[in-house]
């Protein structure tokens, strides 16, 4: 292995964990709808949450259905 090589796997687990913060953040304001979790009632927290679920079941879905893809 030479030094760009190990340069680009680092690489690319950085920007893979980056991407991955900046996607749950949005989908946490999404399921939010832009509030600060201070001022939500506790139906907007229970809405959030389920929101939230409903996104880790979609991304959970999406893995499973390109494993079956190959």
């Amino acid at each position: 292995m030479n030094v760009n090589q190990i340069i680009n796997m680092v690489m690319r687990i950085f920007i893979r964990k980056g991407v991955n913060w900046g996607i749950n953040k949005g989908i946490g304001m999404a399921a939010r709808r832009g509030k600060a979790p201070t001022e939500m009632t506790a139906a907007d927290k229970q809405t959030a949450q389920a929101a939230k679920q409903t996104a880790q079941r979609a991304r959970k879905m999406a893995r499973i259905a390109g494993r079956l893809g190959r």
